[in-house]
């Protein structure tokens, strides 16, 4: 059996939420949606549950952190080739996220991120190992 990953991450409103993650191209679960929570498919592994702040609540006793104030996770993607890291900031970018970062360029690897409509940092990198550096 293939290990499956589902991120889970909070967020104040979910219908904005769906639409921002629906403009850069993601679909949804409709099996595992309702008004507090929407699966969100990344692959046929990698799944993030979006969870309105109250749902997320039941699942740990600490507080929710203000990801615009601090940052609890960096979730990075990998991405086909730097023209689709590229292209999915400037997608979040005009769907209301933002940039936190300038584009990093490696070498060997090229990445940018945004934040999305909670603060939470979403990271998109293209590796070409045939240029990384021999050690």
């Amino acid at each position: 059996m293939t290990t499956q990953i589902f991120v889970n991450l909070p967020v104040k409103n979910l219908p904005q939420s769906v639409a921002f993650f629906t403009a850069l191209g993601f679909s949804f679960n409709p099996q595992f949606t309702d008004d507090t929570a929407t699966c969100m498919v990344v692959s046929d592994s990698i799944f993030v549950m979006l969870l309105t702040h109250e749902k997320f609540k039941g699942f740990t006793p600490k507080p929710i952190a203000d990801a615009t104030q601090s940052t609890e996770v960096l979730v990075c993607l990998s991405a086909e080739n730097r023209e689709q890291v590229d292209d999915t900031v400037r997608k979040a970018v005009a769907a209301g996220g933002s940039t936190y970062n300038a584009p990093q360029d490696h070498g060997f690897m090229y990445a940018h991120g945004f934040q999305d409509l909670d603060g939470h940092i979403w990271e998109f990198a293209y590796m070409d190992l045939s240029a990384f550096p021999a050690g």
